[in-house]
């Protein structure tokens, strides 16, 4: 039987979490509060399941059609902001089914409570980034995509493996809009909305857990759900979302890089660190644990930003590779380069365990990002091996890895 320690610095209490224990681990705390911690992430009342997070799944599968729409030429910009802006009852998907929501990407994109709730300003730049890149991969690559991309000319590049279409500083604005969406909106509204005690507490929900009180035709209290909500936007996708690391890279947001993590030897264990983290701290909403609830929200916290920091220096690392080769590949090199760029530009939406704030401000982030790009006058084209190293340890300094570990 493979165990887990969780040590909680609150009240001084070890709680015993079992992988895989066909039974239920229960402890009682020192204030006397049993924490019945599942074995997988299942949690019923008077037999019916209360688990919910149908949004977050829709949203993501929206977000994976609409990245599809990237590699399609015909398609306009209207179509592709259509499908990010998507309003119920309008034909954006091939799915009908998302046609019905009246979900969007944009209405939660930088949208958390606890960064944005006040800063509108913000809110609408970071929106305005997304629809640039919508923009630009319409007005610009998709104008030249015949056309062999060089220094000032948007067009194709081949990797060895596939085409990549590039504009003229080098940038695949799919790779940007894709890893800049999974900070801006997944890791957003999973760390800084629905793991916020101002989301799970809020009005009386507090009051209404401990009694059980579920919302009106649901069998879940609204704590239960805000918890969950966070819980789909890394596991919206897998097949047995009560036990998703049976199949780790069933999106290609969160749930594939914290996969791609756990396959490094370095970080191996991080995948489970997350899930049990969330499942304990279900529990513990169960149970009416809120402080054990909130250490477990500082844990995933920790372990999801350590996910974007550590691909955005992976990327930029093999990208260095590359690049030095005598004959450099840069198709592959600025697909790399592109996805390092959209998980820099996510780190403004990380969440520092114990703080209000991320590890790195929207001006350290824009830092790090112009420093990308402007070692010439042509973006990517120019870009040095001492820059991306000087990027890469920036980074690593906030954390506690090395750039070799993450780089590998």
């Amino acid at each position: 039987m493979k165990t887990v320690l969780y040590t909680l610095a609150i009240s001084s209490v070890v709680f015993l979490a079992s992988c895989s224990s066909d039974d239920d681990v229960s402890e009682m705390n020192e204030d006397n509060i049993m924490i019945n911690n599942p074995t997988n992430y299942s949690f019923e009342r008077n037999g019916e399941n209360t688990v919910s997070f149908s949004g977050q799944t829709t949203r993501i599968l929206m977000a994976q059609e609409l990245l599809g729409g990237f590699t399609t030429n015909t398609n306009t910009a209207e179509s592709l902001q259509a499908m990010y802006a998507h309003e119920e009852g309008a034909a954006d998907f091939e799915d009908a089914d998302l046609n019905t929501s009246d979900k969007s990407l944009r209405s939660k994109t930088a949208a958390s409570v606890d960064y944005f709730s006040t800063n509108a300003t913000d809110q609408a730049l970071i929106r305005a980034d997304f629809e640039s890149w919508i923009d630009g991969q319409v007005n610009e690559v998709f104008a030249n995509w015949d056309v062999t991309a060089e220094a000032g000319i948007a067009g194709q590049l081949a990797d060895g493996e596939k085409t990549r279409y590039v504009n003229a500083q080098g940038l695949e604005y799919n790779q940007l809009f894709a890893k800049g969406l999974l900070g801006a909106l997944m890791t957003d509204q999973a760390l800084n909305n629905y793991l916020s005690t101002a989301v799970l507490d809020e009005g009386s929900s507090r009051a209404d857990n401990d009694a059980g009180t579920v919302l009106e035709g649901k069998s879940y209290t609204n704590m239960e759900h805000k918890w969950d909500e966070a819980y789909g936007y890394v596991y919206g996708l897998n097949a047995d979302a009560s036990n998703p690391n049976a199949d780790l890279g069933a999106d290609k947001f969160l749930n594939e890089y914290i996969g791609k993590l756990e396959e490094d030897t370095d970080f191996a264990g991080i995948a489970d660190e997350i899930f049990q983290a969330f499942k304990l701290g279900r529990a513990a909403i169960v149970a009416g644990d809120y402080d054990v609830r909130d250490a477990q929200a500082e844990i995933i916290r920790g372990k999801i930003s350590q996910v974007i920091a550590v691909r955005g220096i992976y990327y930029l690392q093999q990208a260095k590779a590359t690049l030095a080769a005598e004959t450099p590949n840069y198709g592959s090199a600025f697909h790399a380069l592109s996805e390092a760029y959209g998980f820099i530009y996510s780190l403004r939406f990380t969440r520092q365990p114990g703080t209000d704030g991320a590890y790195f401000s929207k001006e350290d982030s824009n830092e790090l990002l112009e420093e990308l790009m402007e070692d010439g006058v042509n973006g990517l084209w120019d870009v040095t091996a001492e820059t991306i190293d000087e990027i890469s340890e920036d980074i690593a300094e906030e954390f506690d890895f090395t750039v070799v570990q993450a780089g590998e």
